[in-house]
């Protein structure tokens, strides 16, 4: 008997949208015991309700595989190249090219200096091999 879906679940439509992108299992391993969607189902259910991992649902898959996946794929780099993907689906989904061609920094969000104020506007000249490189760029 199926369990009755969280609201934090994947949709039908939504899986067949990024199961291309969920890593396969490797090959030679031993068998999942989970499927690869209520790993995510897990996660999702973490992240929305702030819980601890000890604390997931008991009818998804254990914590311990659900956090041993979610570490894994931030330590190799899936999250981080799956969002990239997923990123230039959607922009080119709404007309606009995969790869943005301009970015936006804050300067609330841009740390400058711990003492602010005109510290933060003096020039300085500690490092002269840097700016060594930066003239050379400048008249080459």
């Amino acid at each position: 008997m199926p369990r009755q879906p969280y609201s934090t679940d994947l949709s039908d439509h939504e899986w067949t949208l990024i199961q291309h992108l969920v890593p396969a299992a490797k090959p030679g391993g031993r068998p999942e015991t989970y499927a690869k969607r209520e790993i995510l189902n897990g996660i999702f259910s973490l992240l929305r309700s702030g819980c601890s991992w000890r604390l997931l649902p008991h009818d998804l898959p254990p914590w311990r595989m659900v956090s041993y996946d979610c570490r894994q794929w931030r330590q190799d780099g899936t999250w981080q190249l799956r969002h990239d993907l997923l990123r230039g689906d959607v922009r080119v989904a709404v007309g606009k090219q995969r790869q943005p061609s301009a970015g936006i920094i804050a300067s609330q969000s841009v740390k400058t200096t711990d003492t602010g104020g005109s510290a933060a506007l003096m020039r300085t000249n500690t490092c002269k091999a840097a700016n060594a490189l930066s003239s050379s760029i400048r008249s080459g």
